[in-house]
């Protein structure tokens, strides 16, 4: 145990000071991007390239990224700008290439980024052909988070996205430490990598198909998986379909974009992360392999006291867990299918977990409310309870977000 707590201590000290900083840089672009302007100019083939670039930096994992595709379609996106969204941004993100480049080097990193790209336009472009007509809904405005001052908005989204992902983070790490400890000294992987290479793509792949892992959590797992034998190429499949593919994602593309898109989306992630990591072992080899297997070698003061500070934030995040999972536990609930909602409200803004997560627990601090249930795809929140509408609207003001109407009763 010993060891797996020592292995995973390095390894999040590797990771801390390139996710930091590519939060920050997250940070930094979602202020300075326009908040209407994805859904204004993602049309036709150029659309699905647009989407593409702006997807391929932002820190959006499959958690964050249905509701937002979603969103870019729902709000006048082209299916094939949505989808192109929906390959692209998962596999990739600002702080994911930092952290791929900390491990495995510069070139892998960008190939990977490229990849990210490329399978986002064929796939989004092959969507827009078969595609109907796509019908505009209400443009979105501005939320209470685009009223404040830019660096408030800078560091309280960067903070929300090391949160939305530090759960996956630490199991990520904990998983690559168990896999350094105790499977690699075994020599397993060394057997699948000697089985040849497309035994071991087609393997990871089968793998991490159904797995649900975010792109910078999935990279300290693919370095142990390296360090065990697996070829690097294989750790490029791992890092491109483990992100963008899971069964939540799969079938909530199949609800919103029909079967023939969500074929598109499938195999165009298959053949894609297959012949983009045949050409990588091609034209690279395992340039990269010493990068991965020599992490201790990356330990200085600036990681270790990134480490200390990434370490603080999960403790911190873990701590509002718990006391968010007591508040709903201790509120007097009642099924939502046994008791009609007090309140029906239309809210503005929300587009993943962390939209639910905050607006849940601004509600569920006054005194009356019962049960909070927060309808993404509807773009709706209904209250349980004796609460007053006015001070429903400003928990909602307070949490970042605007109600469309007075709150009514149904």
């Amino acid at each position: 145990m010993q060891a797996i707590i020592v292995e995973s201590w390095v390894t999040l000290c590797v990771l801390a000071p390139w996710l930091l900083f590519g939060a920050f840089l997250a940070g930094l672009l979602h202020v300075a991007l326009p908040p209407d302007w994805l859904r204004k100019n993602l049309q036709g083939n150029g659309g699905v390239i647009k989407a593409v670039v702006l997807g391929v930096p932002l820190p959006l994992c499959s958690c964050g990224v249905i509701p937002a595709g979603i969103g870019l379609k729902k709000n006048g996106a082209s299916d094939g700008a949505a989808l192109g969204f929906l390959i692209s941004t998962p596999q990739t993100g600002v702080d994911s290439v930092l952290v791929s480049a900390s491990i495995f080097g510069w070139p892998f990193a960008i190939f990977k980024m490229l990849l990210a790209a490329l399978t986002g336009i064929v796939g989004g472009c092959l969507a827009h052909q078969t595609a109907g007509p796509t019908e505009s809904e209400k443009t979105m405005e501005d939320s209470l988070e685009t009223q404040r001052p830019w660096i408030i908005r800078w560091l309280n989204h960067s903070i929300e996205l090391i949160q939305s992902i530090w759960r996956w983070l630490a199991a990520g790490i904990l998983v690559s430490a168990i896999i350094s400890v105790w499977i690699v000294p075994t020599g397993t992987f060394q057997q699948i990598g000697d089985a040849g290479l497309l035994v071991s793509l087609l393997l990871v792949l089968l793998v991490s198909l159904p797995l649900y892992v975010c792109a910078t959590a999935s990279v300290p797992i693919a370095a142990a998986l390296v360090a065990g034998g697996i070829p690097v190429a294989a750790a490029l499949v791992f890092l491109i379909a483990g992100p963008a593919t899971n069964f939540a994602t799969i079938g909530a593309i199949y609800s919103q974009f029909g079967i023939r898109n969500t074929v598109t989306y499938l195999a165009t992630i298959v053949l894609g992360s297959i012949c983009g990591a045949i050409f990588f072992d091609w034209a690279f080899g395992t340039t990269t392999i010493e990068s991965v297997t020599h992490l201790h070698e990356h330990l200085n003061i600036i990681s270790m006291l990134s480490g200390i500070l990434l370490l603080g934030c999960f403790l911190w995040f873990g701590l509002r867990d718990v006391q968010f999972f007591l508040r709903k536990r201790n509120s007097q609930t009642q099924p939502p299918h046994t008791a009609a909602p007090q309140l029906l409200i239309p809210v503005q803004g929300m587009n993943c977990q962390s939209c639910v997560r905050k607006i849940e627990t601004s509600l569920l601090k006054n005194p009356g409310v019962e049960h909070v249930k927060v309808d993404l795809e509807q773009g709706r929140v209904q209250v349980f309870g004796n609460v007053d509408p006015a001070t429903a609207r400003e928990s909602i003001r307070q949490a970042g977000f605007q109600a469309q109407s007075d709150p009514v009763a149904p």
